[in-house]
């Protein structure tokens, strides 16, 4: 009766100690995620839909540099006294 006891208590601590084992192992060796996207196809729909989506970032930027342009020209126009 103890020996079953103390059988099942050794095998649970070895199922437990081996997953310990095996998450610690591979937490180790699991490599960084990568930012970088895949290349996506040029024809069709989906490369349709890639080359607007490039397209709007690049609006982005082009209106986020025109708001920079404007406030640098209001903030001087004020240095001059103007409205």
């Amino acid at each position: 009766m103890a020996n079953k006891k103390v059988a099942r208590i050794a095998l649970i601590a070895m199922l437990v100690l081996a997953f310990i084992l095996g998450y610690v192992s591979g937490s180790l060796r699991t490599p960084r995620a990568s930012a970088q996207l895949p290349q996506l196809p040029t024809g069709g729909a989906l490369g349709t839909v890639a080359q607007l989506g490039s397209s709007i970032s690049e609006m982005e930027q082009h209106v986020s540099g025109l708001q920079k342009n404007l406030d640098t020209l209001k903030k001087i126009q004020s240095a001059l006294g103007g409205k």
